[in-house]
């Protein structure tokens, strides 16, 4: 999904607005920062969940797994988001020294919500199936 970015000769802005620009009502924000070089995070889905990611600046690849295809998307744009729905498996690579990625979700923090192991999340979509 793409932001329009507003600005004159002073620099940009880009406005995220839950259900106008974000599809979902926005009722929380947290972004990464700081992520070492080699290490690589993620590696969950959640049951119902929905998140938005924004690289703010610098850049890393984000990989995303529905079950039947698995895509790698570079997120290196403060211009750009990457909807991430509920039941999709994501990890989080190849982080610059500069990363910062913001992401907004549909609700707020709930451990119960994530599926932390990859052969359990796909046992999950196959009894949805």
């Amino acid at each position: 999904m793409d932001f329009l970015p507003l600005g004159d000769r002073r620099g940009s802005l880009v406005a995220l607005e839950g259900q106008r620009t974000v599809p979902f009502a926005i009722q929380r924000v947290y972004y990464l920062f700081g992520t070492k070089a080699g290490v690589s995070r993620g590696y969950h889905a959640h049951r119902r969940l929905q998140q938005v990611a924004v690289c703010v600046a610098g850049r890393c690849r984000m990989v995303l797994d529905d079950g039947v295809s698995r895509e790698s998307v570079w997120l290196d744009s403060p211009t750009r988001g990457l909807m991430i729905r509920s039941m999709v498996w994501r990890e989080m690579h190849d982080f610059t020294p500069d990363c910062v990625l913001l992401v907004l979700a549909s609700a707020h923090y709930d451990e119960a919500d994530y599926i932390r192991d990859y052969q359990q999340f796909r046992a999950k979509l196959a009894s949805i199936e």
